[in-house]
């Protein structure tokens, strides 16, 4: 042990690791590691197996170390060698050093995309014909960046020494007592006439309340008691003690399923009465009028930029027809197709969902939320919905704790990743979903999961079968970019219940991840929210996240080279059959879902006391308004006090 622990230091030199290959040792120690892991049977002689391994470690840190590792079968030995001490803790020494090994010695590889820039581009004003940057010249210029800001940073903090010894040579002397000449005065950065400019975006300032007419005593005394009641909407944002309300229950459950409540008729007669009394615009909602003003907005859109709407799409439900038969009427079943075709207003299938849907989503309305779509512009020019979007999601039922790490993850995941490479008669390698050539996508081959982004904030930009149940996926980067892409949201289907399929996103960028302490992704199915528990659960076990062998160019990685991606992997057994499902990193939200929640707000608010502007700040480079919200109480009347107080 001894001479092997003395060995092992001196291979820490690279000179004496490159003597040692070039005189052919590598593969003596090789054997020799062999030798003591077969005849050890009772584990008694751990720590020297393990000095052996160090020994390979320090050879294998110079790059003729690590090819005559690889030529020498040193993968295969070593993979071999280790399968069968990953039941055993004490042998957590030697696994654990066999995994640095593998890991180092895995061959290094780019990631399988043509460019790692984004697959979408926007062609900037003034910036049309410009090239994105070469690798090698930005990685230098960056540097040569950063060189200049370390320097200037060294001056600044020359200058602030400077300056603090001449405020200690003069602090005897700073013995000022006038208050007017140590306090700091007031001065604008602009002149007062500039200021003008931004009266249109406060209209606030110029309105004149012609509203705010004198109320009689019977309407104030109507109103505080209306006000006096609890705070009932169809359109309440659940919190944590509201979820855990008697009354909050899914749409498909029953009085008698979930037991009686004593509270309920007079929760039910508080409600009757409140809206009988006043026509209060937080009512039930009625769905004729949120059809016609969501209608009303799609033809203003319209008239504002015809080139602005489109047709969209509803993405494919499931396609199991024993479903369809349960979840709707029988005659509905052929009108309800995996492929509906034509526009998203003629389907015939979007009626049935309006008629099932219950606007038992809180603050979600299917209307605004398609009216808003169809006037988005996106660069990809999408043509579909995804169905989460538009169905809308509630609060889980319940809150779910943190997962555990299961023990050994990490490296059971390395070591598979391994297999693929001493094993390679195993891995499929079949491309399933490209966005860049779609043509190459091989999607719905029997016993294959279906794979779709090509929605608002979808970013999968290609899936690998790499096995039967295991997929490679890779995202795509923000637009008119090689970076970004640590969240993922996507569509899958076609899957088998109950059997755990295994994704691997290859190309995330950051060092590390709250997936590695108990974050989990989220997952929303299609056949559980028509059933009427629409929502996003936590889902996925067996979920780590660490450095794969995909090297990161010098451009993807902010001008440093020698950087690599990382792996993101998880496993899900999806509850249902041919099931749609989609996942994500977290809630997703889009541009479309907040402007359709903006129409929501004001249709839903008291004019008589909430004040509401919304206004277009500017407009994206992609033609979207940027609006600006003014939300304030309104005075209680037009007196100059109220007034002043308002403005």
């Amino acid at each position: 042990r001894a001479a092997i622990e003395a060995l092992a230091a001196l291979l820490k030199s690279k000179s004496n690791s490159q003597r040692a290959v070039n005189r052919g040792y590598l593969g003596g120690l090789l054997r020799l590691y062999q030798d003591w892991h077969h005849n050890d049977v009772s584990n008694n002689y751990i720590y020297i197996r393990r000095g052996l391994l160090v020994c390979l470690k320090h050879v294998t840190n110079i790059q003729l170390g690590r090819e005559t590792f690889l030529g020498s079968q040193g993968m295969e030995i070593l993979f071999t060698s280790v399968q069968n001490c990953l039941s055993s803790k004490s042998l957590d020494p030697i696994i654990t050093t066999v995994t640095q090994i593998l890991r180092k010695c895995y061959p290094k590889d780019h990631l399988p995309v043509a460019t790692v820039r984004s697959s979408y581009s926007f062609s900037l004003p003034g910036n049309a014909k410009a090239e994105p940057p070469r690798e090698g010249s930005e990685g230098k210029w960056l540097k040569g960046k950063f060189s200049d800001y370390e320097s200037d940073g060294e001056e600044e903090a020359e200058k602030d020494l400077d300056n603090e010894d001449m405020e200690s040579k003069e602090e005897d002397y700073d013995l000022e007592t006038d208050v007017n000449k140590l306090r700091s005065k007031m001065m604008l950065d602009r002149p007062e006439e500039e200021l003008g400019q931004y009266e249109a975006m406060c209209p606030e300032l110029s309105h004149n309340f012609e509203e705010l007419e004198s109320e009689s005593e019977e309407e104030k005394s109507l109103e505080d008691r209306t006000e006096s009641l609890p705070s009932i909407s169809s359109h309440f944002i659940p919190s944590a003690t509201s979820v855990k309300h008697p009354t909050y229950r899914w749409r498909n459950q029953s009085v008698t399923e979930m037991g009686p409540d004593p509270g309920e008729k007079d929760f039910k007669v508080l409600l009757h009465n409140w809206t009988k009394t006043e026509e209060c615009r937080w009512d039930q909602g009625d769905e004729k009028r949120d059809v016609a003003e969501a209608a009303q907005d799609a033809d203003s859109c319209e008239e504002e930029d015809l080139s602005r709407s489109h047709v969209l799409t509803l993405r494919p439900l499931p396609k199991d027809a024993s479903w369809y038969k349960k979840m709707f009427c029988p005659e509905f079943e052929a009108s309800i197709n995996p492929n509906p075709g034509g526009s998203l207003e003629s389907s015939y299938i979007l009626a049935n969902l309006l008629e099932k849907h219950q606007g038992d989503i809180p603050f979600h309305s299917p209307q605004f939320y398609i009216a808003r779509a169809k006037c988005v512009k996106s660069v990809p020019d999408y043509k579909d919905l995804a169905f989460p979007d538009f169905w809308g999601h509630q609060s889980p039922p319940c809150s779910q704790p943190m997962l555990e790490r299961k023990y050994g993850v990490q490296r059971e995941k390395v070591l598979d990743d391994v297999r693929r490479l001493i094993q390679p008669g195993d891995v499929i390698g079949r491309t399933v979903f490209d966005l860049d050539v779609p043509s190459h996508s091989s999607p719905g081959a029997p016993g294959c999961l279906t794979f779709f982004s090509k929605f608002e904030s979808g970013n999968l930009r290609k899936a690998i079968q790499v096995r039967e149940l295991e997929y490679d996926l890779i995202m795509n980067a923000d637009v008119n970019s090689n970076q970004h892409h640590q969240w993922f949201y996507f569509e899958v289907r076609d899957m088998k219940p109950a059997v755990p399929y295994r994704f691997n996103i290859i190309n995330c960028e950051k060092f590390n991840s709250q997936f590695n302490y108990g974050m989990q992704l989220v997952m929303y199915s299609v056949k559980e929210a028509l059933q009427g528990r629409a929502c996003w659960l936590r889902a996925g076990h067996d979920i780590c996240y660490y450095k794969n062998h995909y090297r990161c160019s010098a451009a993807a990685g902010g001008g440093v080279r020698g950087k690599f991606y990382y792996t993101l992997t998880f496993s899900i057994k999806f509850p249902h059959n041919d099931d749609v499902c989609y996942l994500a990193y977290h809630y997703p939200y889009t541009y479309s879902t907040m402007m359709s929640h903006l129409d929501i707000l004001k249709q839903n608010r008291n004019p008589k006391k909430v004040y509401w502007r919304q206004q277009t700040l500017c407009q994206t480079l992609g033609g979207n308004p940027c609006p600006l919200l003014t939300i304030t109480a309104m005075p209680e009347s037009k007196k100059r006090d109220d007034l002043e107080q308002f403005c």
